[in-house]
C-alpha cells in the first residue's frame, strides 16, 4: 500500500462530525467549544496547534471508533497520553487528536507483583496505586508524564540501574492498529510486535493498556538532593564518576546543574546562583542507602543536605516544580560511552553559561540492570552506555528560541566525541528520518520498518519519531 498522503488541511463536514459524536461514548471537542483551548494544549508551550477535533476516549471501543472515523475522513491523527512529547506529537493542525487521558483504569495484583494500567494514566497516578502495596517499576522523573509515551519510547527513570528501563518490565501491551483492529502483544503472542513496542514508540498503533512486572520499592526510600555551588563541579563530578562505578545498583539518581529557585528553603543569598544537585533515590533499605552515599557525603560535604527518608511518591515529584507546563522547551540528549576529564570540563563550562534560569543540564549514570538486557532484546540501545546526558533548555519568552536552543545544540556538538549514534528518542525533538535511523542502528531499524509495513503500511501513525514502512 502506498504511504498515506499528507492530509493537513482536511476538515470533516459538520453533519458527519455530529453523526460521529452521537455514537461516540467519550467527549468530542470542536474549535468553538468552551473546553477547546485546554484540550489542545500540551506540555511544551512552544507547540501551538489547532486540531479540527479532539476526541477524549473512555475505552478501547472509543479508540477504535476514532481510528475508523479518521481513516474514513482522511484526517491526520495525533495520539495524546500525558502530552509531554517535546516535539508536540500529541497534537496537530486541522486533524484529529485522539486523547487517551480519560482512560485511567488500574489494577494491581500484589501477590503476582503485576499491574494492568490503561494508557491515560500519568506516572503520579500509577505510583499512587502501586505504592499502596510497596511496589514500583521504573517511571518518569516528572509525575505528570504519561505512562504510555514514556514506556513505548523505552522509559528512563530513577530506578533504572536496579530495575532496568520501563520497557524492560513490560509483560504485555494491548493495541489498536491503523485498521482499527485490536491486538495483544507479549513474549508468547505477536512476539515480534512486542519486541518493537519496547522502544519503537507509537509507530505501530495506539497502545491502550500495559501489563507491567512490579518490584518491592518503598513506600519509604532514601531520597532527595545534595546541593553544591556549581564552582565545585569539576572535582565533584570526577569523584562522582569513580564513586558510581562501585556504588550498589539500588542507588539511583544523577547530577543536575540548576539555577537556585526563589523558594523559601533556599537561602536568599543563594537564590539565582548556579548549583549542582546530586539527586538520590535508593531503592533498598534506608540504612543501606545511608551507607551507600556516605563516601560522597564525607568527601564532599554538601552546602545543603536534603537527602532523608521520604515516600517514593515524593521522590517522583522532586522535579515537578522545575518543570511547569506551558514553558518553551528544546532538548538534546545522548548516551555517553565514557566520562573522561575533558568531557566533564565541557559539561561544566556549558552549565555555567546556561541561558535561562529554568534550563537544566543533567547526567544520569546507567549500567546495572540496564546492561544485563541483551543488546538486541529491545529496539533501545546501546545497553553498554555508561551515562545519559540531557540538555534541557527551558524558558518562558517565545522570542528566545535561537539563544536557548543554540546553547543545547552547542553542547550536543561538543560532546559528540563521547556519545553514541544511537539515542533515547524520547529526549530529542523532531530531527528527521535519518536521525531516527541512526538512533536505532541499521539492523534494528530494518526490523522496525518491517513491523511498520505489517501493522501500519500507509504510515497512518506518523506523528512520532517516525519509522517508515519497509518497501
Amino acid at each position: 500500500m502506498a504511504e498515506r498522503e499528507n492530509t493537513v488541511g482536511r476538515t470533516p463536514a459538520e453533519e458527519v462530525v455530529r453523526e460521529f459524536a452521537g455514537r461516540f461514548r467519550g467527549e468530542v471537542i470542536l474549535p468553538d467549544d468552551e473546553g477547546y483551548d485546554p484540550s489542545r494544549r500540551v506540555f511544551n508551550g512552544m507547540i501551538d496547534r489547532r486540531p479540527a477535533m479532539v476526541v477524549r476516549c473512555t475505552g478501547v471501543a472509543d479508540v477504535v471508533a476514532a481510528v475508523l472515523f479518521a481513516r474514513a475522513e482522511g484526517l491526520e491523527v495525533a495520539v495524546r497520553g500525558g502530552g509531554h512529547s517535546v516535539p508536540g506529537y500529541g497534537t496537530c493542525d486541522v486533524g484529529m487528536v485522539i486523547d487517551l487521558s480519560p482512560m485511567k483504569g488500574m489494577w494491581v495484583d500484589s501477590e503476582a507483583r503485576t499491574a494492568h494500567a490503561q494508557a491515560g494514566l500519568t506516572w503520579g497516578e500509577f505510583d499512587r496505586e502501586t505504592q499502596l502495596f510497596g511496589l514500583a517499576v521504573t517511571g518518569g522523573r516528572v509525575s505528570s508524564t504519561g505512562i504510555a509515551g514514556l514506556t513505548l519510547g523505552g522509559g528512563s527513570g530513577w530506578l533504572e540501574r536496579s530495575l532496568g528501563f520501563t520497557a524492560d518490565n513490560l509483560l504485555s501491551v494491548e493495541m489498536v492498529t491503523a485498521e482499527g483492529a485490536f491486538v495483544r502483544a507479549s513474549e508468547t503472542e505477536n512476539a515480534e510486535l512486542f519486541w518493537g513496542l519496547r522502544g519503537g514508540g507509537g509507530n505501530f498503533g495506539i497502545a491502550t493498556s500495559f501489563e507491567f512486572r512490579l518490584h518491592p520499592v518503598g513506600p519509604i526510600v532514601l531520597g532527595g538532593m545534595l546541593l553544591y555551588p556549581a564552582e565545585r563541579a569539576p572535582d565533584l563530578l570526577r569523584f562522582y564518576r569513580d564513586f558510581v562505578e562501585t556504588a550498589p545498583e539500588e542507588l539511583g539518581g544523577g547530577c543536575a546543574f540548576i539555577t537556585a529557585p526563589p523558594e523559601p528553603f533556599i537561602p536568599e543569598q543563594v537564590q539565582g546562583t548556579k548549583l549542582l544537585a546530586v539527586i538520590v533515590c535508593h531503592a533498598g533499605p534506608i540504612e543501606e542507602g545511608e551507607e551507600a552515599i556516605r563516601p560522597l557525603r564525607e568527601a564532599f560535604p554538601p552546602a545543603m543536605d536534603m537527602v532523608q527518608p521520604m515516600p517514593y511518591t515524593v521522590v517522583q515529584t522532586l522535579l515537578d516544580a522545575a518543570n511547569p507546563p506551558g514553558m518553551q522547551h528544546y532538548w538534546k540528549a545522548g548516551f555517553m560511552n565514557g566520562l573522561p576529564d575533558e568531557a566533564i570540563d565541557i559539561i561544566v563550562e556549558s552549565a555555567l553559561r546556561m541561558t535561562s534560569p529554568l534550563t537544566a543540564l543533567a547526567l544520569f549514570p546507567m549500567g546495572g540492570a540496564i546492561s544485563r538486557v541483551g543488546e538486541d532484546d529491545t529496539p533501545l540501545g546501546p545497553r553498554g552506555a555508561l551515562y545519559n546526558y540531557h540538555a534541557l533548555a527551558q524558558w518562558a519568552d517565545p522570542a528566545g528560541f535561537e539563544q536557548h536552543a543554540g546553547w543545547a545544540r552547542e553542547l550536543d556538538a561538543a560532546l559528540r566525541p563521547w556519545t553514541d549514534e544511537r539515542i533515547y528518542l524520547n529526549f530529542i525533538g523532531d530531527e528527521g528520518e535519518e536521525r531516527v535511523r541512526t538512533g536505532y542502528g541499521p539492523e534494528k531499524y530494518r526490523r522496525l520498518a518491517a513491523l511498520k509495513r505489517e501493522y501500519d503500511p500507509d504510515n497512518f501513525f506518523h506523528l512520532n519519531q517516525n519509522v517508515r514502512p519497509a518497501g
